[in-house]
This record gives structure tokens, sequence and C-alpha cells, in this order.
């Protein structure tokens, strides 16, 4: 068989309806052929299409490509979002807290933030709110904890400490995001990993390092059940 019989992608146009989480493309990995072809499936199966760890490149080529319809642009361009006029949001229902430790550490937080958002959940976020500062972490968990919670995300690189430290002053799940910032012994995320997996805070679970999607997601599931528990959403179908 030739390689232009090869079929090179299959779009999971229906995950959202069976999982409550939409497919976000991962981008970085892809031949542009194959980017524009899942791209422009998204488009007009869905209405939207997301994309994470997306080059520069990439996101130049793309908006060129797919001139007509919507973009929008987190994570200091690591996160791309494309709608036409016919994406209807979801109704929104469950609410989470983004922490980033460092500033390093936002555009891998962002992606937890989007994911979360895209999903149909309200998202409050802090960042720059790290260890070496800790006083920066009690205003913005305050107002979080006054507006109500259903999961947080913390992304930390370096030693990893932020996430233990949330998960001691809140009352539901926390997910730690290790961030592959930080160098030396540990570094690129390790020391940040083995720190969240190490904690003694109860009510942590971890992601892999740059998990973004995943951390979003997971957070995303939990508190749309929440929301659906409090009556402001419908079960999936």
């Amino acid at each position: 068989m030739s390689d232009d019989h090869i079929v090179a992608s299959r779009p999971d146009l229906s995950r959202v309806e069976r999982t409550g989480i939409p497919e976000v493309i991962l981008a970085e990995t892809k031949a542009h052929e194959d980017l524009v072809a899942i791209v422009d499936a998204f488009l007009r199966g869905r209405g939207r299409a997301i994309l994470s760890r997306v080059k520069p490149e990439q996101a130049t080529a793309l908006r060129a490509r797919f001139a007509d319809v919507v973009w929008e642009q987190y994570g200091r361009g690591r996160v791309l979002i494309a709608r036409t006029d016919r994406w209807v949001r979801p109704v929104q229902g469950g609410r989470i807290g983004v922490f980033a430790a460092g500033t390093s550490d936002v555009p891998v937080a962002e992606e937890a933030a989007v994911v979360a958002r895209e999903m149909g959940c309200a998202v409050a976020t802090a960042y720059d709110v790290g260890v070496a500062g800790i006083h920066r972490l009690v205003e913005p968990m305050r107002v979080m904890k006054a507006d109500g919670l259903d999961a947080v995300v913390v992304a930390a690189g370096m030693d990893g400490a932020l996430p233990s430290v949330v998960a001691g002053l809140v009352g539901v799940p926390v997910i730690g995001l290790p961030v592959s910032v930080g160098y030396g012994v540990g570094g690129q995320g390790i020391g940040a990993l083995m720190a969240m997996l190490q904690t003694c805070a109860p009510g942590l679970t971890v992601v892999n390092i740059d998990n973004g999607v995943g951390a979003g997601a997971t957070a995303g599931l939990i508190a749309r059940r929440a929301a659906m528990a409090r009556g402001e959403i419908a079960p999936l179908g």
C-alpha cells in the first residue's frame, strides 16, 4: 500500500459525549498536513478545535490556513483554540482553582485552565504564588475558598512544594502538576514530581511532568460531577 492510502489520523469527534472531555490535539509532533487535516475535521464536525504544545511556526501556518475562524491563544502560544460560528459552549457547571508556583510554570498551568474551561467549568487562577514568598498565596486562596471550589490544580517546578501546601489548606481534591522547570540534580521536573509523590498531605494526586491537559481534564471531571450532584447541570447522556 502506498503512503497516499495510509490513514494517518482518526479524529475522535464523539469523545466529549462519551467522557465529558473534548479531544485535545497534540500539535508539536505532527506533520503539517496531518495537523491541518485533524483541525479541519474538528472544525467541520464540532465547530471547535483545541491544540496543545503548539510550536510558533505551526500556529502561524494554521492561522493562515484557517483564516475564517476565531482563534484564541493561551499559555504564551502553547495552547490554541479555533472556533467557528456554529460552536455552542457547554452549560457552565463546576468551579476550579489553578495555581502556578512561578511565572515559568504558567504555560503548563494555562493548559490545565483551558481544558477545564472548555469542559464548561468556571476557572479562577493565581500565578507566581510559590513557597519562596508564601504570603502571596493567602489572598487568592481566601477568595477562591469563599467563592467555592470543587477541585484545584497546582503547577510547580523546582522543588515542587506548593501542591502539598495547598492540599493542607483546602477540603477538595488537589491535582499536583509537576513542571519541567529547574536544573541540576532533580532538574527538568524530576525533583518536583518526586516531591509531590512523596507528599504527606492527603488529598493530593499527581499527573506526569508537564501534563497540563491531564490535570485540567481530571479537575474538570471532578468539578462537573460535583455540579451534577448540586443539580446545576444534567448528567452525561
